[in-house]
C-alpha cells in the first residue's frame, strides 16, 4: 500500500511541474517532467548546474525510448538488446518533431531504461523523465533518498525511497551520433562488453591528430645572416571543440 500511495504521490507531482526523487539501478535520481521546461529549470536549478549540462531522459519501455529519437544508428537496437534495462546511456538524435527543452542538447537526447522495478514503473506511468543524479552539482550521488533530502532539501516534492542504490557507478555511456559508436563515459558496463557488440568503439584515446601545417617556404633574406623573424614561424593549430558533452549523471 506505501509503495501504491508513494507512485501516486511522485506521479501527481511530475504533472504539477515539481521535482521527485527516484532510485534507479546506479545511484538516485532527481526527476522532472521530460515535456514542462519550467520543470526541467527547476531541476537544475536544484542542483545548481547550468543549461550546458542538460540532463539524460530515463524511460520505461524501448517503444517509449524509440519515440524520443530520430535514428538508433546502425548498432543502437543491438546494444539495448543486450543491456537494457540497464546501466547503459546511449546519446543519439533527438526526434525534431518533440516540443521539449532539455537545455543545450545540441540536437541530441541521452535515454536510458534502468533495471529497477520500482523506477520503471513509475517510468511507465509518468512518461519520460529528465532525471539528473539527486545530489548537489560536485557532491557525490545519493546512493540513499536520505542523502538525496540532506542536499536537496525542500527543493523536492516527492522522495521515493527504494533503499540502498544497486551500486555506485554510473551509467556507461555511448555516442551513436556517428558512423562509428564512441564511448563518452566509462561506467557500470566494461568497455570490453560493449565492444563484444559493436566491434569498433571509438574512444578518446583514438581522437586523431590533428597534421601540423606544412611551414611556409621562409623568403630569402635582402640583409647578410639576417635572423628569421617569430612572425614567420608556423602557428601552433587550434584546438578543436567537443560537438557533445557526456551527461554528468546517472
Amino acid at each position: 500500500m506505501e509503495r501504491t500511495r508513494g507512485i501516486a504521490e511522485a506521479m501527481s507531482a511530475v504533472r504539477r511541474g515539481e521535482l521527485i526523487v527516484l532510485p534507479t539501478d546506479t545511484v538516485y535520481g532527481v526527476g522532472a517532467d521530460a515535456f514542462t521546461p519550467p520543470a526541467v529549470t527547476a531541476l537544475l536549478e536544484a542542483k545548481g548546474r547550468g543549461r550546458e549540462m542538460p540532463p539524460p531522459v530515463l524511460v520505461g519501455s524501448v517503444r517509449a525510448a524509440a519515440a524520443l529519437v530520430e535514428d538508433l544508428g546502425i548498432y543502437g537496437q543491438d546494444l539495448i538488446d543486450e543491456f537494457w534495462p540497464g546501466a547503459l546511456t546511449l546519446v543519439c538524435r533527438a526526434n525534431p518533431s518533440l516540443v521539449w527543452d532539455l537545455g543545450e542538447t545540441k540536437g541530441t537526447v541521452a535515454i536510458r531504461m534502468p533495471m529497477h522495478e520500482l523506477a520503471v514503473e513509475l517510468l511507465k506511468e509518468t512518461g519520460p523523465l529528465a532525471v539528473s543524479s539527486a545530489n548537489l552539482s560536485g557532491q557525490p550521488a545519493a546512493r540513499n533518498a536520505g542523502e538525496a533530502e540532506k542536499m536537496l532539501g525542500d527543493k523536492v516534492s516527492v522522495y521515493l525511497d527504494g533503499g540502498v542504490s544497486g551500486h555506485a557507478d554510473p551509467s556507461t555511456i555511448v555516442d551513436l551520433t556517428g558512423s562509428v559508436p564512441r564511448l563518452l563515459r566509462a561506467g557500470a558496463i566494461p568497455e570490453d562488453k560493449i565492444r563484444s557488440v559493436v566491434g569498433v568503439l571509438l574512444t578518446d584515446e583514438d581522437e586523431p591528430a590533428e597534421a601540423p601545417s606544412e611551414p611556409e617556404t621562409p623568403k630569402p633574406s635582402l640583409t647578410k645572416d639576417e635572423p628569421p623573424k617569430a612572425s614567420d614561424a608556423p602557428a601552433e593549430p587550434a584546438e578543436k571543440p567537443s560537438l557533445i558533452k557526456p551527461p554528468q549523471d546517472d
